[in-house]
């Protein structure tokens, strides 16, 4: 037995490294990740992870833009007479 660590973490090293789900994907959906992660260098896991974090990030970011939006909204955004003669 290598060291003291259970063989399932020989065999899966990350097994315990996050939730593990199933999702079903159109069939070439799951070739074109399959084939980009091969590219990559990446576990489909892997792969799939990351798209995830950014698109979440991306669509939180759009939240942040929103309430901006609502905010700026609602107040004056011109530039008083002075400090638009300075620019």
């Amino acid at each position: 037995m290598r060291g003291k660590r259970p063989v399932a973490k020989w065999v899966l090293p990350w097994y315990d490294c996050g939730m593990k789900t199933a999702i079903s994907l159109p069939d070439e959906l799951f070739a074109s990740v399959d084939a980009l992660a091969r590219k990559l260098g990446l576990s489909r896991s892997r792969l799939v992870a990351e798209a995830l974090a950014e698109y979440v990030a991306k669509h939180r970011t759009a939240r942040v833009t929103e309430r901006l939006n609502a905010v700026y909204a609602n107040e004056a955004s011109g530039v008083d007479e002075p400090v638009r003669r300075a620019q």
